[in-house]
């Protein structure tokens, strides 16, 4: 899966460009957290099996917070949220929501490890594998979406918590745990592109700073 620092580097991106007036060095911290918090199921894996990119990579978390923010924010008589922290809080709020599953889940969801989008209640990992390219021999090409094929997303199964194992620093091997034995990697970056974009975030986040709030 990709690296947590890049997850948070897109979550910094998502922050400076939707934040708005509610920008500031608190909210953006809190966006690029949330943005990398989806891989702290990571350590949940220590006491339950399979749990990496299940337990909180799960799209029910976000959507129960989805439909309380939406009630909070918009339906509600009176909105705890902003009675609290003021429209910087709900504008926030919902930023966190989308670094959280853009940043945090979707690029996990097109890695070759994948997402246990439905757990626990569906029990399977998912992992996006399409493609979209221009040929001069077959024209427009995409792979996202099938037609007389037999799949209709290109949405590969990968297993479930008891035979899929997504490897981390914090477990390497199904059950690995705290054994000082077992070789670990800590992965920064493993791609350019993922460099480029770690670069970019640190760099947009220091010109806006620079140059001023």
């Amino acid at each position: 899966m990709p690296p947590t620092l890049y997850n948070v580097a897109l979550g910094v991106l998502l922050g400076l460009a939707l934040l708005g007036a509610a920008l500031d060095r608190r909210s953006l911290l809190i966006v690029a957290f949330a943005a990398g918090a989806s891989d702290l199921d990571a350590l949940v894996s220590l006491v339950i099996d399979g749990a990496t990119n299940a337990v909180f990579h799960s799209v029910f978390l976000p959507a129960i917070v989805f439909v309380v923010l939406l009630w909070d924010t918009m339906f509600a008589d009176r909105s705890w949220l902003i009675e609290r922290y003021g429209w910087w809080g709900a504008r926030t709020a919902w930023v966190v929501l989308a670094a959280y599953v853009v940043a945090g889940i979707v690029p996990d969801l097109l890695s070759e490890e994948g997402v246990n989008l439905l757990y626990p209640l569906v029990d399977q990992f998912y992992s996006v594998d399409g493609a979209f390219y221009y040929s001069t021999t077959d024209g427009i090409v995409q792979t996202y979406v099938g037609v007389g094929d037999d799949r209709l997303l290109a949405v590969d199964r990968l297993g479930t918590t008891a035979d899929h194992h997504v490897p981390t620093w914090v477990n390497p091997t199904p059950g690995t745990g705290l054994r000082s034995d077992e070789p670990r990697t800590l992965t920064l970056v493993e791609t350019g592109w993922q460099l480029v974009v770690v670069v970019t975030a640190i760099a947009a986040t220091a010109v806006r700073w620079w140059g001023g709030e």
